[in-house]
C-alpha cells in the first residue's frame, strides 16, 4: 500500500511572478495575509514545524521528506509545469533529480493548464498560454526520460508513473500517449503507466479516457459530485450575491463570498460512490479552503477531526487492496497546497494530527510488523 501526496513547488521567487505579482511573491504572500471569514474559521494558517520555508533550500526539503516518511507518506507527485520546453517553477525538483537528495519516492504530474490572474479574479487573462498546436511529445518525452531513469521515480510493472492534470486538453490525445510511450520503451522501459487525473472541471468520460489510452484515472478532490448536498450557508451566499451585484452597479467594493462544506458529509458521499467501471486511484484530502487565492466564489471545506480523514483513507486503501502490488495507490490531496488549505504539513492549528492519522490508518489496516514508523509504506 502506498499515499502519494501531491507536492506544490511553488515557494520560492521566480522572474515570472516578480514580474506578475510583485517582487518576491509566492505562495506565503497569499496565506499570511488570508482572514477568517466566520466565527472559528481557520485562517490564516500558519506553518509550524517547518515555517515559511524557501524550497530552493536543500535543508527544506530534506526536511519534508524526513517528515513524509516518518508518518507514512510513500511518496511525492511534483506538479511539473512544462509550456513546450518552458518551465516554470522547476528549480526544486531539478534540484532535488541533481543532487539525488531527499532518497524519497516521487512521481510527476504535469500540471498543463494555462496560468492566469485567478488570484485577481480576472481569470480570463492569461499570462503562460499552453500552445498545443506547437506542442512536440518527444521533445517534452525527452525531458522527462531524465526522471524516469532516477531509481527513485515511482514505477508501476517497471514503467514510470506520469500524471496528467487536464487530459481534457491535450490535442490528438492517442497520437500523445503513444508517442510517450513508444519513446520510453525505446529508452528501455518496458513502457509507461499514465493516469489522467479526473478533476473539478474534467470533460471526458472514465470510458474516453481509457479508450484514449490512459491505463487509469484518478479521482482527483474535491470533487463537485461528492459536494451535492454539503453546503452549509446556501442562504447566506445568495443574500450576499444580490448584495454584490447591487454594490457593483454602485461601484462600491463588494463583499466576499464563499460556500462553506460539511466534510463530514462530503466523505459520506465519497465513501458511498459505486466502484469505478475502470481502473481508478482513489484520491482523499485532510482539509480544503482557497480563501487565501480569492476574495469572490471561495470554497471552504473546514474539518478540525481527523478521524473522519483516517475514515477516508481507510475506505480508500480498501477500494484499492485487490489491486496488483504496485497498484496499491491512495492519493492524497495535497502535501503542501499551503493556499488551498489543503496540506498534511503541520500547522498551528492542527499540528501534526493528520499525519498521526495517516500513519495510525497505515498501521491499522497492514498486517502487523509490515511496517513501522520510521518506513514508508
Amino acid at each position: 500500500m502506498k499515499t502519494i501526496a501531491f507536492y506544490l513547488p511553488q515557494y520560492h521567487p521566480i522572474p515570472e511572478n516578480d514580474a506578475w505579482w510583485g517582487k518576491g511573491f509566492t505562495e506565503w504572500t497569499n496565506v499570511a495575509k488570508a482572514r477568517p471569514l466566520f466565527l472559528g474559521h481557520h485562517q490564516p494558517q500558519i506553518p509550524a514545524d517547518l515555517g515559511f520555508y524557501d524550497l530552493r533550500l536543500e535543508e527544506t526539503r530534506i526536511a519534508q521528506a524526513e517528515l513524509a516518511r516518518e508518518y507514512g507518506i510513500g511518496g511525492f507527485c511534483y506538479y511539473h509545469y512544462w509550456f513546450n520546453g518552458k518551465m516554470l517553477l522547476e528549480r526544486p525538483f531539478n534540484d532535488v533529480l541533481t543532487s539525488s537528495k531527499p532518497d524519497f519516492p516521487f512521481c510527476l504530474c504535469w500540471a498543463n493548464e494555462n496560468w492566469t490572474r485567478r488570484w485577481d479574479g480576472l481569470e480570463q487573462e492569461i499570462l503562460m498560454r499552453q500552445n498545443y498546436d506547437d506542442y512536440d511529445p518527444i521533445q517534452h518525452a525527452q525531458w522527462l526520460v531524465q526522471a524516469f531513469k532516477d531509481q527513485r521515480y515511482i514505477k508501476i510493472s517497471g514503467r514510470p508513473l506520469f500524471l496528467v492534470y487536464r487530459a481534457d486538453h491535450l490535442k490528438n490525445i492517442r497520437n500523445v500517449l503513444a508517442a510517450w510511450k513508444a519513446y520510453a520503451l525505446e529508452s528501455g522501459f518496458p513502457g509507461l503507466y499514465v493516469c489522467a487525473v479526473k478533476n473539478n472541471q474534467y470533460k471526458l468520460s472514465d470510458a474516453e479516457t481509457i479508450e484514449a489510452g490512459f491505463d487509469a484515472i484518478v479521482e482527483f478532490q474535491p470533487n463537485p459530485s461528492d459536494l451535492k448536498g454539503a453546503a452549509m450557508n446556501l442562504k447566506t451566499v445568495t443574500l450576499v450575491r444580490k448584495l454584490n451585484a447591487i454594490l457593483e452597479k454602485l461601484n462600491l467594493p463588494r463583499k466576499s463570498d464563499y460556500v462553506r462544506y460539511d466534510y463530514s458529509k462530503v466523505v459520506e458521499a465519497a465513501i458511498k460512490k459505486s466502484p469505478p467501471a475502470y481502473k481508478t486511484f482513489p484520491c482523499i484530502f485532510p482539509n480544503w479552503d482557497n480563501t487565501s487565492r480569492r476574495r469572490f466564489g471561495i470554497t471552504v471545506i473546514q474539518n478540525d477531526d481527523a478521524t473522519l480523514y483516517a475514515k477516508w483513507l481507510e475506505s480508500s486503501m480498501m477500494a484499492v487492496e485487490n489491486n496488483p502490488e504496485d497498484e496499491k495507490i491512495v492519493f492524497v490531496n495535497a502535501w503542501n497546497e499551503w493556499a488551498e488549505g489543503c496540506h498534511l504539513e503541520p500547522d498551528t492549528h492542527t499540528g501534526r494530527k493528520f499525519l498521526e492519522a495517516t500513519l495510525e490508518t497505515l498501521n491499522n489496516f497492514l498486517p502487523k510488523n509490515t511496517q513501522s514508523k520510521s518506513e514508508p509504506t
